[in-house]
């Protein structure tokens, strides 16, 4: 006897739709299909889609944000993320300035211990690089985490010069990592914040004036660059703009070791969003800054050439009512980051709903290549025999509205509040507990575990 069943289902992976029944036992799947042994228990998936658990790698919990923290934690962005589907997440582990890699390990699981409702990885993000820092960089692959991020923007602060990008770069070559990298020009950013400002430009709408496109795309073309001097694999995270898309495409073309993500933000808001009465487009304020209509189409026809690896959430939220007015006088303390963990999932298949990528693209891109591109296949981001019995029940006919007093994070707003989707999370399972039932949170904080990832390939 297994432990459950889940029938009726059409199981859509990023290979093709079919109907099949799937067998879980010790949180695995073991059997799809065929005649299947009895089970403890049963979940009926009929008129559902079952699809693979969500994996979005690109999260900011409990993180430090212009001497403050992001509004949620472990426990509500987890939950947050369960009910938009999504079983799986790698977040940001922060080296505290000064501080060594291991401190900001060890502070993070201590963010997430008895918090995390889904499984979660680690990148590490590394604000203050220096020759330590290099060296501690080797260790961590052993530890299971294969990631290491750098800031080509963020002058006086996290930013990098060359040097330490090629250092981080080669470091990462010989020891099974890869580094990703946010790509923006910090030097050019800051010439023309400085000038904004003098000029009494402090409004929102100037954050994305002062971070142009072309920006975002000398840099991605200069960590190409660097990848193919060094040998090391890079992942531009967040890409945002046909110009920096065309860098990527380049480099691709040529053999470069580069792989991209873009992220959910990008594919429905613009700049546009920063202009609004008052203070609202504090809300849009994130980094790099969402562009035209134009590049939200180029990004969009991109998904359907498979030019990126991954759709991300880059969930960093901080609330509009208090933390966002700190930059009321000054668009450069506005904490940079907006929601988007729950609503990743399902603003992803607008995709399959318009008819700009396939029901299969839009599985590979929310779980299978995600999964894939940072070690955690093939026990995450398939419905397979021998995968975890991470499982999503969806409802694809299912019209409704997105109010953010509908959703689970711990933030006051979403920035798609209003927008009429279809498709829906009806019941998530997590290594076949199930976690989600009818849209609502059932699991339990702390159920998560720690994914060590395997060694890039190099």
């Amino acid at each position: 006897m297994i432990d459950l069943i889940v029938v009726n289902g059409t199981i859509a992976t990023n290979a093709g739709t079919f109907k099949a029944d799937i067998g879980v036992d010790d949180g695995r799947i073991v059997q799809i299909g065929g005649t299947l042994p009895e089970a403890r228990r049963m979940v009926s998936a009929a008129g559902l889609l079952v699809l693979p658990g969500g994996v979005d790698v690109h999260t900011h919990l409990d993180a430090p944000s212009l001497n403050m923290m992001t509004a949620d934690d472990f426990r509500s962005g987890t939950i947050a993320a369960a009910c938009g589907g999504t079983t799986s997440l790698i977040d940001f582990c922060q080296q505290t300035p000064g501080g060594t890699l291991a401190e900001g390990l060890a502070n993070w699981n201590g963010k997430a211990e008895g918090k995390a409702a889904i499984d979660f990885g680690y990148h590490m993000l590394i604000p203050d690089f220096n020759e330590a820092i290099a060296k501690e960089l080797a260790t961590l692959p052993e530890k299971g985490i294969t990631s290491f991020k750098l800031f080509m923007s963020g002058k006086g602060g996290a930013m990098v010069d060359d040097h330490a990008l090629m250092t981080a770069m080669t470091t990462a070559r010989q020891c099974g990592a890869m580094v990703m990298v946010h790509a923006e020009n910090g030097d050019a950013i800051y010439h023309l914040q400085q000038q904004y400002l003098r000029e009494g430009k402090t409004g929102p709408k100037y954050h994305a004036e002062t971070r142009p496109a072309r920006a975002e795309a000398e840099a991605t073309a200069r960590a190409i660059a660097l990848a193919e001097i060094t040998g090391a694999p890079l992942y531009v995270v967040h890409v945002t703009c046909a110009e920096a898309l065309e860098e990527i495409v380049r480099g691709k073309l040529r053999g470069a070791p580069v792989l991209a993500e873009t992220c959910t933000h990008y594919l429905f808001l613009t700049k546009e969003n920063l202009d609004q009465p008052g203070f609202e487009g504090a809300k849009y304020v994130f980094s790099p800054p969402a562009r035209t209509e134009k590049d939200r189409e180029a990004l969009w026809l991109a998904l359907r050439h498979n030019l990126f690896e991954t759709v991300s959430s880059d969930h960093s939220s901080t609330r509009f009512y208090d933390q966002k007015q700190g930059g009321r006088a000054d668009f450069t303390k506005i904490p940079n980051g907006l929601p988007g963990i729950e609503e990743r999932l399902v603003l992803l298949y607008q995709g399959v709903v318009q008819g700009r990528i396939t029901i299969e693209q839009f599985v590979d891109l929310a779980s299978s290549r995600p999964a894939r591109t940072f070690g955690l296949a093939p026990r995450k981001g398939n419905v397979a025999v021998g995968s975890d019995a991470d499982l999503v029940l969806f409802d694809a006919n299912a019209e409704w509205t997105i109010r953010n007093s509908d959703l689970h994070h711990a933030v006051d707003y979403s920035a798609y509040e209003g927008m009429n989707v279809r498709g829906r999370v009806v019941s998530v399972l997590l290594r076949g507990e199930v976690i989600v039932d009818n849209g609502e949170f059932c699991g339990q904080p702390g159920y998560g575990r720690f994914l060590p990832r395997a060694r890039v390939e190099q």
